[in-house]
């Protein structure tokens, strides 16, 4: 199991437009993915989840993935999460 803890980096947190772009680089790596925010964790692959969690800018949260190329995809992921969509 690989996991990375990062930060946000977005302006205005994990909002529709960087959460969507999160949650379609989840779904095409085709690995489960899971986000922790405090003590709630999801499926990362789940809009509705990912914004429910309320994350905004500064906020640090937890990837985890299993399988083939996990670390290769959490580093894809925490790409878009430590870079400010909103600029």
């Amino acid at each position: 199991m690989a996991t990375r803890t990062v930060t946000v980096a977005s302006a205005h947190g994990l909002h529709a437009r960087p959460a969507s772009l999160f949650v379609q680089a989840v779904a095409s790596s085709g690995l489960a993915v899971e986000l922790s925010k405090g003590d709630k964790t999801l499926n990362a692959a789940s809009i509705l989840g990912v914004i429910s969690l309320g994350i905004e800018h500064g906020d640090t949260v937890t990837l985890t993935a299993e399988g083939d190329n996990a670390e290769a995809v959490l580093d894809q992921l925490a790409e878009i999460i430590t870079t400010d969509q909103d600029a």
